[in-house]
């Protein structure tokens, strides 16, 4: 059933690559359903502009500098005048449409996909529906530990060793503060509220394996 729209959809992008910045500019500048209300060029500056500006759906990459897709869609979550989102990524890693989902966002669409694909996934995202590829939607309950980045991976077992985060932080070598900034997000994916139920849960799901 094709979709009804009495106004034009306002859309902001959030994308690193300026090249696509400005082909997605021309895209929905030639199709008079759209309008791009801004133009960001990573995750921070998206959220400044959720802020400022009204619109109905942000067009966001997973890989961004400063402030990722991910961050972005943990910073938005539960926000009741949050706009929708789509993930508009080329990562090649298959798990990210189910990330995408399991933090709340509305659609996902592959930069390999042809433009139309993005269009017609705003226009049912903007129309309230979701729009994701196929997800095996059993093991977003099944298995937490699916949805974290190998980084988080690595945390978590060191967090199992016992190491400490000024440890971790030397072994990674990564700041203390992105160590914190890690394990916030880990513990925020897995339901937990502090290290040793985040290792209890890394023990459990290995004795089920």
């Amino acid at each position: 059933m094709a979709v009804q729209q009495s106004r034009q959809i306002a859309i902001v992008i959030a994308e690193k690559n300026p090249l696509l910045q400005s082909s997605l500019v021309k895209l929905f500048a030639g199709d008079d359903r759209f309008h791009v209300a801004a133009v960001a060029n990573d995750g921070e500056r998206f959220l400044d502009t959720v802020d400022r500006t009204p619109f109905d759906v942000g067009v966001i990459g997973w890989e961004m500098p400063n402030l990722d897709g991910r961050g972005v869609l943990q910073a938005l979550r539960g926000r009741n005048d949050a706009p929708r989102l789509i993930v508009y990524t080329g990562s090649p890693n298959p798990d990210v449409p189910r990330q995408a989902m399991t933090l709340g966002a509305a659609g996902f669409c592959s930069k390999r996909e042809p433009p139309e694909q993005l269009l017609d996934t705003i226009i049912a995202v903007a129309a309230g529906r979701m729009v994701f590829p196929f997800i095996d939607v059993s093991s977003l309950a099944s298995d937490p530990l699916a949805g974290l980045t190998p980084r988080e991976r690595e945390l978590l077992a060191a967090l199992a060793g016992g190491l400490t985060n000024q440890q971790m932080a030397g072994q990674l070598d990564i700041s203390l503060n992105t160590v914190k900034f890690h394990l916030k997000n880990l513990y925020d994916k897995l339901g937990v509220g502090n290290r040793a139920q985040a290792v209890a849960f890394y023990l459990k799901g290995h004795e089920s394996r």
